[in-house]
């Protein structure tokens, strides 16, 4: 028998509670919304778990198209755990990193949305610069920049 195989990641999933500042955000960075609505009714809950539910979600796409992020708002059942706020070395999922072209551009612009630097912006060998902010609702995202190859 042959095995299956892994095809592609999708996407990555975060909860908000506000959807059009999440959009507002990652728009800013440089994402494209591909589309928003509703997911509800009794088969959604079956695939989460969660029972009967109404979720507004909003599909952002990296300008590539390799990538996507889903933003939800859970309208029913309610929100019960907040991760927004645990530290960079908290157990499970916790943030999403993007590849930008000026870093310190990117952070200027985003600061206007609210984003906050974590800790600093740092340089890594002669590969990258990286740092941590908190975006929308204390997000965790993380910003990179590679640097020129020298040839």
């Amino acid at each position: 028998m042959t095995k299956s195989k892994l095809l592609r990641m999708d996407n990555t999933g975060i909860v908000v509670e506000s959807l059009d500042e999440a959009i507002s955000f990652f728009t800013e960075l440089g994402m494209k919304l591909e589309g928003r609505g509703m997911v509800e009714g009794e088969w959604a809950g079956r695939v989460t778990g969660l029972g009967n539910q109404r979720v507004e979600i909003a599909m952002m796409a990296t300008p590539d198209g390799h990538s996507r992020l889903e933003i939800s708002r859970f309208l029913d059942p309610p929100v019960v755990a907040d991760h927004r706020n645990a530290p960079v070395n908290a157990l499970g999922y916790l943030r999403v990193m993007f590849t930008v072209e000026n870093i310190e551009e990117t952070l200027d612009r985003l600061s206007k949305f609210g984003a906050q630097l974590v800790g600093e912006l740092v340089q890594y060998e002669t590969s990258y610069r990286l740092c941590y902010i908190r975006g929308p609702e204390g997000l965790l995202i993380g910003l990179a920049e590679q640097l020129a190859i020298d040839e």
